[in-house]
């Protein structure tokens, strides 16, 4: 099996997963084992939509807190060394696109972040985080979009973010 990327957290966002996780494993799983139960003592299970429904969360909830558990086996909390101008996780990036004389601002983060961000999050693996990632300010970075085309922009800030 391969070796599974390390995600960087703010420490607010490990703190939510954390919380969901708790959550996930104790009183959501006790409360759907209720329903199930509940539902059994109903009779017939062929036709118990509130059965079926029941086993249907059941599965979603099992299925995030295996994903909540990786997750959390792989997260590193805060941000990696890196210089201060430097593009780097958990660092809020501005770019301008020479192409449209355009500025865009975003958070260089997981999708964890982004559920709670005031501001755009862009994963390190994105095509366009992944140009950016490493450079400095005044660097400029060519990455290829959907359509099979090269963008290029231009690192103008980099700056910590704060939640």
């Amino acid at each position: 099996m391969s070796e599974q990327p390390t995600v960087w957290l703010t420490q607010e966002a490990h703190d939510r997963l954390v919380q969901e996780l708790a959550d996930c494993m104790g009183p959501k799983r006790n409360e759907i084992k209720q329903r199930i139960a509940a539902a059994r003592d109903e009779g017939d299970l062929k036709e118990n939509g509130g059965y079926h429904a029941a086993r249907e969360e059941q599965g979603k909830n099992e299925a995030r807190v295996r994903q909540l558990k990786q997750l959390l086996e792989n997260a590193q909390v805060g941000a990696p060394d890196a210089e201060h101008d430097e593009v780097s996780h958990g660092k809020v990036v501005t770019v301008r696109f020479p192409a449209w004389d355009e500025e865009e601002s975003f958070l260089l983060g997981s999708r964890e972040e982004a559920a709670h961000a005031s501001i755009e999050v862009y994963s390190p693996t994105s095509p366009l985080g992944a140009a950016v990632l490493g450079k400095r300010i005044g660097d400029s970075a060519t990455y290829t979009l959907a359509n099979g085309k090269e963008m290029t922009v231009e690192v103008l800030n980099v700056a910590p973010y704060t939640p």
